[in-house]
């Protein structure tokens, strides 16, 4: 499972197990992350119209720089 959460947040999987939290820790502070991070990259939220619109589970706590990486794949489409 780690492995698939790092396909989508290889930054935050490394630097967790750099910090050396065990795999286990590692997947539960990752795991909803990865989801939200995964449907932001592949554009589910591209057409929005309002912030009203956006399901519940859409928003997860997100560093600057997986905003970025979000904001560039949507540069990009």
């Amino acid at each position: 499972h780690c492995l698939a959460v790092r396909a989508v947040c290889r930054r935050e999987i490394d630097c967790d197990r750099g910090n050396g939290y065990s795999w286990k820790i590692t997947l539960l502070r990752n795991y909803w992350k990865s989801k939200v991070k995964q449907e932001w990259l592949s554009g589910k939220y591209s057409n929005i119209p309002s912030q009203f619109s956006l399901p519940e589970k859409s928003m997860y706590p997100m560093d600057v720089d997986t905003w970025g990486e979000i904001l560039e794949a949507e540069l990009e489409r």
